[in-house]
């Protein structure tokens, strides 16, 4: 299913969504420190907040949060996924997540899902001069968002 996008002004949606993103935004300030809390604060039921929650964001964060999810070949050597994540914050992206599988024959996958709002030049850059790296024997993104 193709998903589709739309420009709103917030005072002709419903209610039930405006409050939404004003739970998401109360969580998100650390004012409050659970969805209860933040639900009954606006007046929402937790199960609007639930349903509508994934489906409306701020333009701003739509911009700002660009996550990438990478995949990467290392040789079993000590000291390489330190480099690694070093290069990475070295370009100003902020790692997530790091999933890494046990070596075989000598190699490791690691996935990272890094955020690159702040990223300082290009991910096909940073990319390339990571798997220039000794011990890195391949770099893909396998995803984005």
């Amino acid at each position: 299913m193709n998903e589709r996008y739309y420009l709103v002004r917030e005072d002709i949606l419903p209610e039930a969504v405006v409050k939404t993103m004003q739970v998401k935004e109360l969580l998100a300030s650390g004012d409050v420190k659970t969805v209860h809390e933040a639900v009954e604060q606006v007046g929402l039921s937790r199960s609007a907040f639930y349903k509508y929650k994934d489906g409306i964001h701020l333009i701003n964060q739509l911009e700002r949060e660009r996550i990438v999810t990478i995949s990467i070949d290392l040789e079993h050597q000590s000291g390489i996924l330190s480099r690694v994540l070093g290069h990475v914050a070295g370009y100003g992206a902020n790692v997530l997540t790091i999933n890494q599988s046990i070596p075989l024959q000598g190699r490791a996958n690691v996935v990272i899902s890094v955020e690159t709002s702040h990223l300082h030049g290009e991910i096909g850059e940073m990319l390339d001069r990571m798997q220039d790296m000794p011990g890195v024997r391949r770099t893909r993104i396998v995803g984005q968002g």
